[in-house]
């Protein structure tokens, strides 16, 4: 939605590029580089994270890396008893947590 200014009482449209006011939703995670794990978001981004940050998914085999499923507003995988959230993601928890 473009932003109204009003300077010296004339009204401008400014179009504010970028993400705003979207709030994020993961879409799909993979795994395409040793090493790395794409979060795939609905509105087309893709973060690419160094596994090594997730011991807990760096760990499982491919095969288990396979097998994720969606969990609200994070991932997890048949093999893995913890879900990741997208602060986890993120690293921004007061603007991402998942209990609010």
């Amino acid at each position: 939605m473009p932003k109204i200014l009003i300077f010296e009482n004339i009204m401008k449209t400014q179009i504010i590029e970028g993400f705003w006011n979207v709030t994020p939703q993961i879409y799909k995670i993979s795994f395409p580089k040793k090493g790395k794990m794409n979060i795939h978001f609905a509105d087309g981004r893709i973060i690419v994270v160094p596994i090594s940050k997730f011991p807990s998914i760096k760990k499982l085999s491919v095969a288990q890396r396979k097998k994720w499923y969606l969990f609200g507003n994070g991932f997890s995988f048949d093999d893995c008893n913890e879900v990741f959230h997208i602060e986890q993601i993120f690293g921004n928890f007061q603007n991402y947590k998942h209990e609010k």
